[in-house]
């Protein structure tokens, strides 16, 4: 990317911080990796301004560390902020679905069927971004469908280290049918009106990443704290 597209100048560092924000949970900018204003500046094609406000944001929300003396980082993922972003995630996500096999407007689950063809292509042609993407909209879906939309929105503020380290099991590993097949089955139990088999399914489906960190952990420490 040469340069953002060209946002109302009111936006420009709202613009800079989403991008790098995208970036860093994608792995495009890495853990531990180096931040310079006047790279960012250049490469977005604005001042250092909204960069280096940016960079304040992303310090608060733990994505970028600032050491004095020393520069801005991006920050490690945190295994304990991985873990903690997974148990609220298991929580409400197993009790979401739960309403979703009680009552799920058509319309919702026509959604969740064209994403689940989509991801059945990410899987085929080895797309981490694209699977990654269509796996949070799949459950974006769920909540939006029953009505929990803020409920996700603050899922979401709380959730970028384990949504790293979720995008680095995808890069690792290409083996994402089992994950394609576990969405198709709550898919399956929606539709049936099963919210026990739904519940199942989906504290399976969430618990694949206590086991994915501790191989993480060992084939990239230093991409760890």
């Amino acid at each position: 990317m040469t340069g953002l597209q060209r946002p109302k100048p009111s936006t420009t560092r709202d613009a800079v911080y989403a991008k790098l924000k995208e970036d860093i949970i994608k792995l495009e900018l890495k853990p531990g990796m180096p931040l310079s204003e006047n790279e960012m500046s250049a490469k977005f094609q604005v001042s250092r301004t909204p960069v280096r406000e940016s960079f304040v944001r992303l310090a608060q929300e733990g994505l970028v560390q600032v050491l004095p003396q020393r520069g801005t980082y991006v920050s490690l993922i945190d295994p304990e902020l991985v873990e903690e972003g997974r148990f609220m995630r298991e929580h409400l996500e197993r009790a979401v679905i739960r309403l979703a096999c009680g009552h799920f407007p058509g319309d919702a689950l026509e959604l969740l069927e064209n994403n689940l063809r989509q991801q059945a292509e990410s899987v085929e042609h080895h797309d981490n971004r694209a699977m990654f993407e269509l796996d949070e909209a799949f459950h974006k879906i769920l909540f939006d469908g029953c009505g929990k939309s803020t409920t996700w929105a603050a899922i979401e503020q709380m959730n970028t280290h384990l949504n790293r380290s979720r995008m680095l099991r995808l890069v690792d590993n290409h083996d994402w049918l089992h994950l394609y097949e576990q969405h198709k089955k709550m898919v399956e139990a929606i539709r049936a009106h099963q919210p026990e088999v739904g519940d199942r399914l989906m504290k399976e489906h969430l618990n694949l990443n206590i086991t994915d960190q501790a191989i993480l952990k060992e084939k990239y420490p230093s991409y760890y704290k």
